[in-house]
């Protein structure tokens, strides 16, 4: 296995153009949710596949000119090259290992052998390394039972990507979410949890009295299942949003705000995030438009009230973007349409950030789990589903508040009942 190279722009053409195997190449930022979210992925990747194509990275503020020659504007953007040439399409934004994934094995065709698959068997058998997961990995192992814990990214869910939690108990009033989420990880380890992080879960069958869950090397089977996959960012629902991703559209303020230096931008959504972010984006724009599409707001009136307090903040209410328009590499205008009487608006905007929510990861679950009319997992308030022995925690579970605390609280039930089913149903 070759290890993941650094470069600088000086270097992009013979490490780059002239390489005669097959590139990915990372632009990355400094202080980028999803730059760290990707980091592990394309660690791992770089073990899988190394010895068949070359895995590069290149910091992009200290970079910027070269990345804009090359119309790189957002991070973390992933490029493929082969023979000397950009083949197939560029990701950019927050992104998942199976995207990485079905980008690079797109590139090397079959030329990877299948690895074998592995079995483990284990008492408690948990999908998801948030705090709901951690959580209930930490009351399941403390009572003694063979704990697996399952992710496809890296443990800590959306909460290893905020970098201040304000109001969660017990800590000195502001803590780190990656700080939280490694402090829940240690402990649920060392009482004894085994948490296999960065695995795609391909199959699962959670009828049987045996829980059976197949990712891409491995079959694990146990007596109980926590399902704690928690929810995912909801992607803008407009013409032109998906084409224009990183190039206009964002979903991180953090990461993107600073191109938007003396420009206008447009927040959309009506939560405690599009608040925030809002006020965190006039650090750079000169004007900052929050469009959304009720008059009423989800965000705490304290929260409102600070974001109408801004002089650089205005809202526009009961409307929605319905296109985006390009101009040159980046975006022109939005057409907004007011949801009550129809009309349509050509609105000038230089950038669009995007907060409106998330969106339950229970793909998997279909079909054998009930969910709720928006794709949540429906549970009693021993977090018990219609599934013997088959138990959800946290933000993916049909709840009316949604907060790390909660997910945590969901996972100790959880992990409790859990240990209970096992000694009941199997001595």
């Amino acid at each position: 296995m070759s290890h993941v190279l650094h470069i600088n722009a000086d270097e992009f053409d013979a490490v780059v153009l002239q390489s005669k195997t097959p590139v990915i190449l990372d632009f990355y930022s400094d202080e980028c949710p999803p730059c760290e979210a990707l980091a592990p992925i394309f660690s791992k990747m770089n073990e899988k596949y190394g010895e068949h194509i070359k895995f590069v990275k290149m910091h992009r503020q200290h970079n910027r000119e070269f990345a804009k020659s090359i119309k790189v504007t957002s991070s973390p953007t992933l490029m493929f090259y082969h023979n000397g040439v950009e083949v197939g399409h560029r990701l950019m934004g927050y992104m998942n290992k199976p995207q990485v994934r079905k980008a690079i094995e797109e590139i090397l065709g079959d030329v990877i052998p299948p690895a074998p698959m592995q079995e483990v068997d284990c008492d408690v058998i948990i999908l998801g390394a948030g705090p709901a997961g951690l959580s209930a990995a930490l009351y399941a192992a403390r009572a003694r039972m063979d704990v697996v814990v399952i992710d496809q990214a890296i443990p800590g869910g959306q909460a290893a990507s905020t970098y201040h939690i304000a109001n969660y108990p017990g800590t000195p009033g502001i803590i780190s979410g990656p700080g939280l989420v490694e402090n829940m990880k240690a402990q649920a380890e060392m009482f004894g949890a085994k948490i296999e992080d960065l695995k795609e879960v391909f199959e699962i069958d959670f009828i049987g009295k045996t829980k059976r869950v197949q990712t891409e090397d491995t079959v694990y089977r146990g007596k109980v299942a926590i399902v704690a996959t928690g929810s995912v960012p909801r992607t803008l629902p407009a013409v032109g949003s998906d084409e224009f991703k990183g190039r206009g559209v964002h979903y991180c303020a953090t990461c993107d705000g600073a191109m938007y230096q003396d420009r206008r931008v447009i927040v959309v959504g009506g939560g405690s995030s599009a608040m925030e972010e809002a006020v965190f984006l006039t650090r750079f724009a000169s004007e900052v438009i929050i469009v959304h599409r009720s008059d009423k707001f989800r965000a705490a009136a304290i929260e409102v009230e600070h974001a109408r307090q801004n002089p650089k903040i205005t809202f526009i209410t009961s409307t929605i973007i319905k296109q985006v328009n390009g101009l040159g590499h980046g975006i022109g205008s939005v057409v907004l349409e007011n949801v009550n009487t129809g009309e349509e608006t050509e609105f000038p905007i230089d950038g669009v950030f995007v907060f409106i929510g998330n969106q339950p990861m229970t793909d998997m679950c279909s079909g054998e789990i009930d969910l709720d009319d928006d794709g949540y997992i429906v549970a009693d308030e021993d977090c018990q589903t219609n599934i013997a022995g088959v138990y959800v925690a946290g933000d993916i579970r049909s709840k009316p508040i949604r907060q790390v605390v909660t997910a945590a609280a969901d996972g100790a039930v959880a992990g409790i009942m859990s240990e209970r089913y096992v000694r009941a149903h199997f001595g």
